[in-house]
């Protein structure tokens, strides 16, 4: 059985950096996009960032510039690295793989909060 894992959150000054990391345990086949969304208090999942089995990435225009997203294909891991963080950037990020069968994956979640 397939499972996605987070790391990397925690508590972080504004202007801080944090890196998100999401591994996958068991064997996948045929992936696609392997991408990043949150969750804020209240709110709506959103996206944040993706990259596709290209490595073409896109990025929610609020995070533009500021994340950067990677992916280790042989090591079935995606990477979030969050620069310049703000106080709106506070959530539980998930990552979430799709295949080319269009099975997706999604991990339980790492809090992220952005706080003086």
């Amino acid at each position: 059985q397939v499972q996605l894992v987070e790391s990397g959150g925690g508590l972080v000054q504004p202007g801080g950096s944090l890196r998100l990391s999401c591994a996958a345990s068991g064997r996948i086949f045929k992936i696609n996009d392997m991408g990043w969304y949150r969750q804020a208090p209240g709110k709506q999942r959103e996206f944040v960032a993706v990259v596709t089995s290209g490595g073409t990435t896109n990025y929610a225009e609020s995070v533009k510039g500021r994340f950067t997203i990677s992916r280790d294909n042989a090591k079935t891991t995606v990477n979030l690295q969050m620069n310049s963080l703000k106080p709106e950037d506070t959530a539980v990020y998930y990552c979430n793989i799709a295949t080319v069968y269009e099975r997706t994956y999604w991990g339980q979640g790492t809090q992220v909060t952005v706080s003086s």
